[in-house]
């Protein structure tokens, strides 16, 4: 398919000129690329479309074409667009003028606009032309403002919060119209938040860049422009990731660590990992698109021990990690190059946070307690011969608050559960490992009044400032208070930060149990 021109509304400026940066707020030209792959340096455009709105977010007018990439077309499977689609269109080059016609004068809008940008970047400087420096904003990134609950921030996740219809979803004019409509809503404060002053100022910015009208500025090397990075090659067949990337909250990786801005970047790697298979072109390009994103090898190395956390976080929730979760986790981690023994710390580490939440602000014992020793939470508990649906609530319950329901008893196990009604393997086994029996109805008890986690002591022979999994496991309350006291910002309520618990670990490493 050759080059196409599609208008909604007819553009009154003359053809072929540039919009004179003299207009005052011109708008915003959201943006949308298909590409043969995800790195600028070794990818090239496939499809453009530009939808351009005016300063409240009416669409003035759409345009969109097709490129030869010379070279292969990549994932045909994700944007639909095949060899034969592009072989008569014109190179990027030929369109250059005309895209620069349309971008000239308005400030660029895009769903992850630093991505759209990087590509059209580097097609630029291919071509000899010189982009200039744009002011842009990004609907993911605004994301935050105008819809602050939503677990994943892709372009179907915002349309669908916003009850926008999003057609032809990864066609570029398809995505440029839905960006588009989003940029609307935030635009027109309909979502019960304001525009912020530097979204509505945007436009006039826009409209004060100088643009070129000709060819000029450096070009890439002849071997950079050359580089290919094919994904025709079919990916090897793996185990989709989909027990916790369904469910998974990727602003929950900032909280575990990964740096501020770093999310399009999260989105993205997501969305690569999602069919279990990192091939060498994608970690390329994924080395690539960091540095769109102003990561760095730190960086990068904190962004995916976020989201490997963030994971683990998840997988703990309801206080086990099941086969497939830890499949998953496993996975995960050997896409990302975690080594195992990083892997179990990060569990570690979701681990302790989990008992640290579900400890903070629970109330102490009543005076006059008489149930002997509490339960506490992060405590492993079995059942055996008891009312069937007293025990499934009692077991719901439990996990809910943070008590480990076990299918078997071991020296480990805090209690067994039982109307003494069904003598089997649990209870010898716990009459060998003098293991303590409570009848149901005291359990129900145990968990009204749950108690914090038990402070653990350090085994003996660890050398200074080593840090063991069996490290004091404070409540959150406990923590909270430490780091106030030294200088750290944290909430009243939620997950600690990482930085903040394993500051209070390396802390009190070296303190002596009490």
């Amino acid at each position: 398919m050759g080059l196409l021109d599609i208008f909604r509304r007819k553009d009154k400026r003359p053809g072929g000129s540039l919009v004179s940066p003299e207009v005052a707020g011109a708008g915003f030209a959201v943006v949308d690329v298909e590409t043969t792959g995800l790195s600028p340096s070794g990818h090239r455009v496939l499809e453009l479309a530009i939808v351009r709105v005016d300063p409240v977010g009416t669409v003035v007018d759409e345009w969109v074409s097709r490129f030869n990439p010379e070279g292969p077309v990549g994932a045909t499977h994700i944007h639909g667009i095949t060899a034969a689609d592009v072989a008569g269109a014109p190179r990027f080059a030929e369109v250059t003028p005309e895209i620069t016609r349309r971008l000239a004068g308005y400030a660029v809008a895009g769903h992850n606009v630093r991505f759209d940008l990087g590509f059209l970047r580097a097609e630029y400087t291919r071509a000899g032309w010189a982009l200039p420096f744009l002011p842009s904003t990004c609907t993911l990134q605004q994301s935050f403002e105008h819809l602050p609950r939503l677990d994943r921030r892709r372009l179907a996740d915002c349309c669908s919060a916003m009850g926008i219809r999003l057609d032809g979803a990864h066609s570029a004019l398809g995505d440029a119209r839905a960006t588009a409509a989003l940029l609307g809503k935030y635009l027109n404060g309909r979502t019960g938040y304001p525009p912020s002053q530097e979204l509505l100022g945007l436009p006039r910015q826009g409209s004060a860049v100088s643009w070129p009208s000709a060819p000029g500025g450096a070009r890439l090397p002849e071997d950079h422009v050359r580089q290919r990075i094919s994904l025709d090659i079919a990916k090897p067949v793996a185990a989709p990731l989909v027990e916790l990337f369904q469910r998974a909250s990727l602003g929950d990786a900032l909280d575990d660590g990964a740096p501020e801005g770093s999310l399009p970047y999260l989105e993205l790697l997501a969305e690569v990992l999602e069919d279990g298979v990192l091939t060498d072109d994608e970690r390329a390009a994924l080395r690539n698109l960091a540095g769109l994103y102003d990561l760095d090898d730190s960086g990068v190395a904190a962004a995916h021990r976020g989201f490997l956390l963030s994971l683990a976080h998840l997988a703990l929730d309801d206080g086990r990690v099941s086969r497939a979760e830890k499949t998953e986790l496993t996975t995960v981690a050997g896409l990302l190059g975690v080594a195992q023994a990083e892997l179990t710390a990060v569990l570690d580490d979701a681990e302790a946070a989990r008992v640290s939440r579900l400890s903070a602000d629970l109330k102490p014992l009543p005076s006059d307690w008489n149930h002997g020793e509490p339960l506490r939470v992060n405590d492993k508990v079995a059942f055996t011969g008891c009312d069937d649906t007293q025990r499934a609530r009692l077991e719901q319950r439990a996990e809910r608050l943070g008590v480990r329901v076990m299918n078997n008893v071991s020296r480990r196990t805090t209690l067994l559960v039982t109307d003494g009604g069904f003598s089997g393997g649990k209870a010898g086994n716990a009459k060998q490992y003098g293991t303590r029996r409570v009848h149901p109805d005291q359990f129900d008890v145990l968990l009204t009044h749950l108690q914090p986690a038990a402070a653990r002591r350090e085994p003996a022979g660890l050398e200074p400032g080593t840090i063991s999994p069996e490290s004091v496991r404070a409540t959150a309350a406990t923590i909270r208070a430490w780091a106030q006291l030294n200088g750290y910002t944290v909430s009243e309520r939620g997950r600690l930060p990482l930085d903040v618990t394993t500051a209070y670990r390396h802390a009190h490493a070296d303190a002596s149990p009490n």
